[in-house]
């Protein structure tokens, strides 16, 4: 059969070369040796990552601890009942988690990019280092040191209303008031991980080819020029990248942070969908909601991951992963 005159011609790709027998044995054979050093790896993921996966099924239970998991009955959906039916203490939950999410979002994410810019600028390599270095820090400090250290700060006894009791000025309490939880946690989280998030965009911004550079300073572009045009739009992929896996995450902010002040505070102030799912489930021994709860938490990160690279796709972004 012919083609019309007029009609497109058909698109025709690069030849794939041909497989030869046994070249994919062949192939095996060479990478044999990293196979077997990759085992241990693949083996603890999957152990610890995917096996864990099939306890979801308590979900779908009436799951009690003295039972197996094969002996407890069948439940239907009864367990996700509690978080379509509006109880109060999973929509304050939800609620608190949206909001710590928006929150870090719009102020904790972009801090690594424009602390990176800034250390991009400093012309001193030993001093740059040396910022790095100590910026790095606070990520490698658990969580348990990182909030002892800000109650020994701005506790009501801690260094700071010490200080102002010497001089004879009004003191202020933040440690322990729920008006001032979600931001006493995000400065923690900006103080903690905000150095140890610019080594992404730091590597992406070093591979920028200085020609660039140097073309745009002898079109007269200053530094903030060559920001907005060079780097911003070099390191575009990288940033919308790090968005999507970010949102996979979403409604995760944070359990050991959130569960070592929750008693501070209270439940209606700092109950999170993480804190929730163990005080429901194994506090309260609710097991089957709290994995229903943790469940729909799964599916909807999935979502939010497979949208927003669909978004970034609509964009003209290579996402997490191709078309």
């Amino acid at each position: 059969m012919s083609a019309r005159k007029g009609s497109p011609a058909p698109k025709t790709g690069p030849a794939r070369p041909a497989r030869r027998p046994g070249q994919s044995l062949a192939r095996w054979r060479r990478d044999r040796l990293l196979l077997l050093l990759a085992l241990p790896g693949v083996a603890v993921v999957l152990l610890f990552h995917y096996v864990p996966l099939l306890g979801n099924v308590i979900a779908f239970k009436d799951y009690q601890p003295f039972l197996t998991i094969a002996q407890a009955p069948w439940s239907g959906l009864a367990n996700f009942e509690v978080i379509f039916s509006g109880d109060p203490v999973f929509l304050n939950a939800l609620a608190n988690t949206l909001i710590i999410t928006l929150i870090q979002v719009l102020f904790v994410f972009p801090l690594p990019l424009a602390l990176a810019l800034l250390l991009n600028e400093v012309i001193s390599e030993r001093m740059r280092r040396t910022v790095q270095s100590v910026l790095y820090m606070p990520h490698f400090l658990s969580w348990v040191i990182v909030v002892a250290l800000f109650q020994q700060i701005l506790g009501n006894a801690g260094m700071l209303n010490s200080f102002l009791r010497e001089q004879d000025l009004a003191t202020f309490s933040i440690i322990g008031v729920p008006e001032l939880f979600k931001v006493l946690i995000t400065s923690q989280v900006i103080w903690k991980d905000t150095g140890w998030g610019t080594i992404i965009f730091l590597a992406a911004i070093s591979r920028v080819d200085t020609s660039q550079y140097e073309a745009a300073a002898m079109d007269g572009a200053g530094a903030p020029r060559r920001l907005w045009h060079v780097t911003l739009p070099a390191i575009r992929s990288v940033f919308i990248l790090l968005l999507i896996l970010r949102l996979g995450d979403a409604l995760t902010v944070g359990f050991e942070q959130i569960i070592l002040q929750q008693g501070a505070v209270g439940s209606t102030a700092s109950e999170v969908l993480d804190t929730y799912v163990y005080n429901h489930g194994i506090v309260g021994g609710n097991w089957g909601q709290a994995a229903a709860v943790g469940l729909t938490k799964g599916v909807i990160s999935v979502l939010l991951v497979l949208g927003a690279n669909k978004l970034a796709h609509m964009f003209g972004e290579r996402g997490v992963y191709h078309k």
